[in-house]
């Protein structure tokens, strides 16, 4: 018989982009364009390709940081987070053991007032969309550390309170 088993639940959360990080990617785009006819222009000058070389590495990096995906899972009692950059690498930032968690709820909750004015390290892993209404953003204490912001799915935190139900709130 094959039931609701929620033991394995992944969601994906597009963040949205800096906006220097996109004004950069336009710049060194210009700035590679630019140097490349001035090097054809210059009978390939060595300082224009030199900086058309620093210029195409500059429009390499801002455009794998101006799109980003965040994917959570979660699989047998842990919580998994992986950065997806410009929809082709994957970087495993981090894997949350459930038992270590002190607090999940929503960011806004009364639920984290005790840990307000306790100093953690935060780590933001939200689509970054300050104006969403409600506010889709959940915050976990892990280990008296790290303060972990995210956006999981309504699923994701189901088969996180099944499992840790005086540990998440869904206020």
């Amino acid at each position: 018989m094959i039931g609701n088993d929620n033991s394995y639940v992944e969601c994906l959360v597009a963040s949205k982009a800096s906006p220097l990080v996109v004004v950069l990617k336009y710049v060194s785009f210009g700035l590679a364009i630019f140097f490349l006819l001035s090097t054809l222009i210059l009978n390939a000058n060595i300082i224009c390709v030199l900086l058309l070389l620093a210029a195409g590495a500059g429009y390499y990096f801002a455009k794998q940081n101006s799109s980003i995906e965040y994917e959570y899972q979660y699989c047998d009692k842990e919580i998994s987070i992986d950065k997806i950059l410009n929809k082709s690498s994957r970087k495993h930032i981090g894997t949350y053991e459930v038992e270590k968690i002190a607090a999940m709820a929503p960011s806004n909750s009364y639920h984290l007032s005790e840990y307000k004015n306790q100093t953690f390290k935060t780590l933001d892993f939200s689509a970054k969309d300050k104006n969403a209404q409600p506010d889709p953003t959940y915050t976990f204490y892990y280990d008296g550390k790290e303060k972990i912001v995210f956006e999981p799915s309504s699923e994701f935190v189901a088969a996180v309170k099944a499992v840790a139900p005086r540990k998440v709130f869904t206020d």
